[in-house]
Formats: C-alpha cells, structure tokens, sequence
C-alpha cells in the first residue's frame, strides 16, 4: 500500500508528532506487522479482585464507584505497563479492534462497564475514578484511548478534559456528534430511544438544549491539539449509522486546523460493522510507537534531578 508515492508503513514510521496530517487511506488489504518481544515487568497486585481468563489471558475483575471494572494483564508487561482503555464493546471486535494485538504486546487492556450514559458529564467522573484506581495499581499515568462507535464520546470527551494523561487515541467508527448518533437530525438513521436518554443523562430540558450543546467530541479538540495526541481513526465509508462526514471528517478537519496530527483508514464500501480491520498491524504498531514513545518522554522527565 503506498501514500504520496511513499510505502504507508515507511510513513508511518517517519513518525511525524508535530504538525497537521490528515491521510485517507482505502484499505484493502492489510498486512499485520510482527509482534515485538514485551520484556517482563512484574505482575500487578489488585485489590478486591476476582479472576477469570480473557482470550488466554488473566482478567482482574473489580468494582470502581459501584461499576463493574475489569483489566486484563498481558504474559509479560511492557516496563512502565503502558495500557488501553477500551470505552465500550471491548468484547465485541477485540481481534479487529487491535485489543488482543496489545495485550500480546505486553499492553494491559482496561474497561469499566458505564452502561448508557453516552460519555455525558456523570460518566466522566466515574471515569476519573477509575483511572485513579488502576493508576495506583501501578498502570502508566499514560493511557490509550479506544473508542468504538458509542464509545467515541467517552473517549474524545475524556481526554479534553485530561490530555496530558492520554497518549493516543484510537476511534473506531467513532460517534464525535450526538446530533449525527443518536441524534439522526443529519443524514444518519440516528437511535430515538438511545436520544431520549442522551437528554436525561445529560440533564437536557428539552432537543433545543441539546442542540446547542458545544460539549461534542468536535467541539472540544484544542486541549487534545494542544497536547499533540495522535489520533487514528478507522472508518467503514458506507456507514449509515455513524456517517463519517458527520463525525469523524468534520473531527479532522478542526484537529488539522489546530495543528493536530490524525490518520485515517478509510473501507471502501463498508458499514457500521463490523469494526475494525481484519489485519489491524498498522493501527497496532501506530499505537505502539506513539504510546511507548510518551512513555520514554514520560520517564525521562520523572528520573530527571530537581535543582
């Protein structure tokens, strides 16, 4: 697959952190990189746990602010235990979603189950409680964000109000405008029942609130800009659910404008589902760079003398 007249994977691997990039790229077929060896780090002690086995992998459950919580620990930690926090449906794609690929990369993989409360202010604080929780435990002060359809409003959300503890951000057919999903006040087939409890948890009076709300993940891009968080979004062109020229092209657009970096892989012909890619190694491996990269910068500044 090639960009500009450049290879995609030698481009990314330029691995430009500054500046507006904005790549559409039609996949059609991907080719997943290999895997890195993960260099062992010591397990992770949790508090109040019960355990199960998550795709091969053990899976700490646990209850954060009344919610259930679960983190699925790799074979072997990165140093630092970089993690993703999957917003909604980690069950649902986690091979096409990059979750598995980086948990075999010696990622740890983080949910909290939030129910329906589509990333409103509420849930950001359960949010809040929740990083501190698994960062106590020893979880890098630096998260990646994945946000899957739903989930982008928690994702995108989340990381206005704390970018400096976000190192990436992946979307997934990702919803950045609630007026497009549940709304459907665009070209979107929008949700009336998922609208109607957009309203309540948000404390919406009435559609008009709702309408002016300037909260949306595209209304909220400057401290993320500002940050310099790369974001990859992956995104089926058919999808008349989340409608890319709704949600995620007006997003770039803005994040371009500020001066943010962003890729996009486009599916031609592709819906809403299924999420994700069949071979997702170039949003892993974009994940990876980007995440351990802060990492070492992250580090860096903490072994750092004070004068």
């Amino acid at each position: 697959m090639r960009l500009a007249g450049i290879s995609l994977s030698r481009w990314l691997a330029t691995g430009r952190r500054f500046g507006a990039i904005l790549a559409l790229v039609c996949l059609a077929t991907v080719v997943s990189a290999k895997p890195v060896a993960a260099k062992a780090a010591g397990t992770i002690a949790w508090k109040h746990q019960t355990l199960s086995q998550w795709h091969g992998f053990v899976c700490h459950h646990f209850v954060v602010a009344g919610k259930a919580c679960w983190v699925v620990e790799p074979h072997h930690s990165l140093p630092g235990h970089p993690w993703v926090w999957c917003m909604k449906f980690a069950d649902a794609f986690p091979h096409r979603c990059s979750e598995i690929s980086l948990v075999h990369r010696g990622f740890c993989l983080a949910v909290m189950q939030f129910g329906s409360m589509l990333g409103s202010p509420k849930s950001m604080k359960l949010a809040d409680a929740f990083y501190q929780t698994v960062t106590r435990a020893g979880l890098s002060q630096k998260v990646v964000l994945l946000g899957i359809s739903r989930g982008g409003l928690y994702a995108y959300n989340w990381a206005a109000l704390h970018p400096d503890r976000v190192s990436v951000i992946y979307g997934d057919a990702p919803v950045c405008d609630f007026k497009s999903w549940p709304g459907g006040f665009g070209k979107g087939r929008g949700s009336p029942a998922d609208w109607r409890n957009l309203l309540k948890q948000y404390g919406f009076k009435n559609k008009a609130a709702a309408m002016a709300w300037k909260g949306n993940p595209i209304d909220e891009l400057a401290p993320i800009a500002k940050a310099n968080i790369p974001l990859i979004s992956v995104v089926g062109l058919a999808d008349h659910t989340v409608p890319p020229a709704e949600n995620t092209f007006i997003l770039a657009e803005r994040y371009k404008k500020l001066g943010g970096e962003i890729v996009i892989l486009c599916k031609p012909n592709m819906h809403h589902h299924p999420h994700g890619l069949s071979h997702p190694g170039v949003v892993v491996d974009f994940i990876v760079r980007h995440a351990l990269a802060q990492s070492a910068d992250l580090c860096q500044k903490i072994q750092q003398p004070t004068k």
